[in-house]
């Protein structure tokens, strides 16, 4: 099952830690949707998602400051008798001391933030959906080309790293090389990421290890890339007939959905970084609605319809008018 710690969340999110003495360095949460427990601090405690983030707002803090003492302790205590990865006060509200009591003894930690509550749920969302998407590892070089993510994928020393250099001297920005972790986001949507220890380096055969980040500046590096186009490299084959108009796209299946893919011949003389940029550029255009591929067969068609079209008006031109016919021979 997929988690990602709270502390991670704490500090992305520059949450405070009401309850410093409850240490959250192993604390995960598993869950991506939030709870605010509205129901709960009312006293009914069916169906009570504990197992989520609790979120508390303006209503839910004002309704808690109409409580007496004695309501409020028990409401508390029947709610941090569940394993409750953590609740957050939004608004800058802070929870009485009774509250922080109650929390220590269960172990449960508090936190602050003085963001509005829809818009830190929305936030909250965003990164827990990001850090409890399914993920895999794949064999590849990811690039950022003119804002299209691309995932150049092949055999091992066919070129993809050195491609991947090419692109980053002519101003693009590299996000992982060797290994790219993927996640799925979403039914439509795939991010790209390098893992920690190799993040921002390259490998090159015969010169090594070289640092994007030190080497090209910050502005020659990206943390994470949506996944919008798959390049496969492969040696040049002469017996195998490759597609030289792209009517029609070509698909690969990563984590269930469906990424356009390109198969790309490589042998000496081909400008790898050069194609990599027009198949960025060209994939953008089809997004937009234009395919040139489309655009040509259109043309030619309508080339063939008007020399079709003009053929049988002279034929029946001389059908009716033989004389001219023999004139003209």
């Amino acid at each position: 099952m997929q988690s990602v710690r709270l502390e991670k969340i704490a500090k992305k999110l520059d949450l405070e830690l009401l309850t410093p003495e409850i240490d959250i360095s192993d604390r995960m949460v598993y869950q991506m949707e939030l709870n605010r427990p509205g129901l709960q601090l009312t006293g009914y405690f069916e169906h009570f998602m504990s197992d989520r983030i609790q979120v508390l707002g303006k209503v839910e803090y004002t309704y808690i400051k109409q409580l007496d003492r004695s309501t409020r302790i028990r409401i508390f205590k029947k709610m941090m008798e569940y394993d409750i990865p953590g609740i957050i006060f939004c608004r800058g509200y802070r929870p009485d001391k009774d509250i922080l009591r109650i929390a220590k003894e269960h172990g449960v930690p508090l936190f602050g933030t003085v963001s509005a509550t829809s818009a830190f749920m929305a936030e909250l969302t965003v990164e827990l959906a990001e850090g409890l998407a399914p993920c895999i590892s794949m064999h590849g070089v990811l690039v950022d080309v003119y804002g299209e993510g691309i995932l150049i994928m092949g055999e091992s020393g066919v070129g993809k790293s050195e491609a991947a250099l090419e692109l980053i001297r002519r101003g693009h920005r590299l996000v992982a090389d060797d290994v790219v972790e993927i996640r799925k986001i979403n039914e439509r949507t795939l991010v790209g990421t390098a893992p920690e220890v190799t993040r921002h380096f390259i490998e090159l055969r015969g010169i090594g290890i070289i640092d994007c980040r030190t080497l090209f500046g910050v502005e020659s590096i990206k943390e994470k890339q949506n996944i919008d186009l798959v390049i496969k490299l492969e040696e040049w084959n002469k017996e195998i007939e490759y597609d030289r108009l792209g009517l029609e796209d070509a698909y690969t299946n990563i984590l269930g959905i469906d990424v356009v893919c390109q198969d790309l011949p490589i042998r000496p003389g081909r400008n790898l970084a050069v194609i990599c940029e027009a198949a960025a550029v060209n994939h953008r255009q089809k997004k937009m609605g234009y395919n040139a591929a489309q655009e040509l067969y259109r043309r030619t068609a309508e080339n063939m319809e008007r020399r079709m079209r003009e053929k049988k008006e002279e034929e029946a031109y001389y059908a009716t008018h033989p004389q001219a016919y023999k004139d003209e021979t």
